[in-house]
């Protein structure tokens, strides 16, 4: 028999058990403020997207600028992992034009002028490594006076459909980089891939209605109007398939013809379509003889 005695040892001692194996989760669990804390800023400016992801420290009483950061040194310009400008599509930083990417942001802070700089190595933490050689824009900027802001902050202001501006903000300065994307030539761009693109909607139909059975006349209206569009290997190879299914041998294997001329050259049909569409070819040749 257990004495009373034992059993409290027991589950005294089974009680430590489940304390110790809840030991790590509760460790996990517990979080508290970074010094630097993340942060992100997103613009959209035109059809352009921009972010700045950045490590944010604060002013926390120090002397910000020639003290924490010294004058006339690069500066990863926040703190922990490089701060990092992204771009979806090629802009122009000052008046240097950039190509879409993300790059990393270092500046050297000066008393009268900042010199503001975008790097292609973004794997930098800190500045050791910097080599200028990857640089892919250097802009001169006077400093501006702010309003106090404890912590580093970077903003876009002033955005129309063809600019911006990139601000940095901390403690009492504000530094200003004008930014600057092609809107009306990459819509234009859009317009024309939308345009050359636009044999693809009667197409899909067409093929649609090939491959589930559907009606055979409405699926050739559908590939004809695309090839009307713009002939495409695509749509005349799926067009001698609808004809041959309609008995008309003779114009499937012309179709067929057309799309081994405009597929030459092209990966996708050299590597998975050509010997198909020759096996079929030859398949309804010799069913018509």
């Amino acid at each position: 028999m257990v004495s009373s005695r034992s059993t409290r040892f027991l589950f005294t001692m089974a009680l430590a058990g489940v304390a110790a194996s809840q030991a790590p989760v509760l460790a996990q669990a517990l979080e508290v403020p970074a010094p630097s804390v993340k942060a992100r800023v997103e613009q959209r400016v035109g059809v352009t997207d921009f972010s700045v992801d950045y490590s944010s420290p604060a002013v926390r009483g120090r002397t910000i600028w020639g003290g924490l950061v010294p004058y006339d040194q690069l500066w990863r310009t926040g703190a922990n992992a490089s701060t990092k400008l992204t771009s979806s599509r090629d802009f122009s930083f000052g008046d240097t034009k950039v190509p879409a990417g993300t790059y990393a942001l270092f500046t050297i802070p000066g008393a009268s002028s900042w010199t503001v700089i975008l790097n292609s190595n973004t794997t930098l933490n800190g500045t050791n490594g910097y080599d200028a050689k990857t640089d892919v824009a250097r802009v001169t900027v006077k400093p501006q006076a702010a309003g106090p802001r404890e912590r580093l902050t970077f903003l876009f202001s002033d955005t129309t459909d063809d600019a911006s501006r990139l601000d940095l903000e901390w403690e009492k300065v504000r530094i200003s980089v004008p930014i600057k994307t092609d809107t009306q030539a990459q819509v234009r761009a859009g317009i024309d891939q939308s345009l050359a693109d636009a044999w693809r909607p009667h197409y899909t139909a067409g093929r649609y209605l090939l491959d589930s059975g559907g009606d055979l006349d409405t699926a050739l209206q559908y590939l004809d109007k695309s090839i009307e569009i713009k002939g495409t290997w695509w749509n005349h190879w799926y067009r001698a398939q609808v004809l041959a299914k309609k008995g008309r041998s003779a114009d499937a294997i012309a179709a067929a013809g057309k799309a081994q001329e405009l597929g030459k050259g092209d990966d996708i049909f050299e590597q998975f379509f050509k010997a198909d569409v020759q096996k079929a070819v030859d398949g309804w040749k010799k069913g018509k003889a």
